[in-house]
């Protein structure tokens, strides 16, 4: 089951309060402990939004939400004990969306959660997800479904495929696919793409031996079509 809230909190009671609360909201909430465990679930699964206790075992939550925004955009609301304006500011510093102050009244939390929420996926729904005969892509959780089904895709599959459907119709050289997706630095050889054009056309092409959607332009590169 996907995992839309991510509650990093070390007091297991709390934790449990808490989330019981969101769930009966219809959220599906995990828990981790500490920071180091949190950003490894994060680099795992993806999740809508973060709640973050701040005094926590080993990494605190300023640490781990200055981490996490290196990597991510998620929505994080830090709940703590720590109410100085000082450790507010530094919250907000290290890229936090929300502060809250403990002991957190829940009606308050659950309604900062859903405001959160709305701003950041139902209000954008609509452009969340991207069409393409059978093959549909949501943006958001990076899912990829071929036919109705999804499909599991690599990271550099996944970008390759959003990159050739954002371009439909048009054909793009191997020298841009290649700078796009690895990089012109990349110590990646332009075989690699080549490898992973065909690791894509698994998936998505009835058969991947006669392609209909990503043809090859010889000499040039690549053209994706819709069907």
């Amino acid at each position: 089951m996907a995992t839309d809230i991510l509650l990093v909190e070390d007091n297991k009671e709390l934790a449990e309060l808490t989330g019981a609360f969101l769930e009966k909201d219809g959220y599906h909430v995990t828990v981790r402990q500490s920071g180091e465990e949190a950003l490894g679930f994060l680099k795992e699964h993806i999740v809508k939004m973060v709640l973050l206790d701040i005094m926590l075992p080993g990494m605190d939550g300023f640490g781990f939400c200055a981490d996490v925004r290196k990597e991510s955009n998620v929505p994080i609301i830090m709940v703590s004990a720590k109410g100085d304006k000082e450790d507010k500011m530094n919250g907000f510093a290290q890229g936090a969306d929300d502060y809250l102050e403990k002991p957190v009244d829940i009606d308050i939390l659950r309604a900062k959660v859903g405001a959160l929420m709305r701003r950041n996926y139902e209000l954008k729904q609509e452009n969340r997800m991207l069409y393409s005969g059978a093959v549909s892509i949501d943006r958001q959780a990076k899912q990829v479904f071929f036919r109705g089904k999804e499909t599991a895709l690599t990271g550099k599959e996944y970008e390759l495929l959003l990159l050739f459907v954002e371009n439909t119709g048009k054909t793009l050289s191997k020298e841009y696919l290649f700078g796009k997706i690895w990089g012109a630095d990349s110590f990646s050889e332009n075989q690699t793409l080549t490898v992973h054009v065909k690791m894509l056309r698994d998936k998505v092409e009835e058969e991947p031996g006669k392609p209909r959607r990503i043809k090859t332009v010889w000499g040039v590169g690549y053209r994706y079509e819709e069907n």
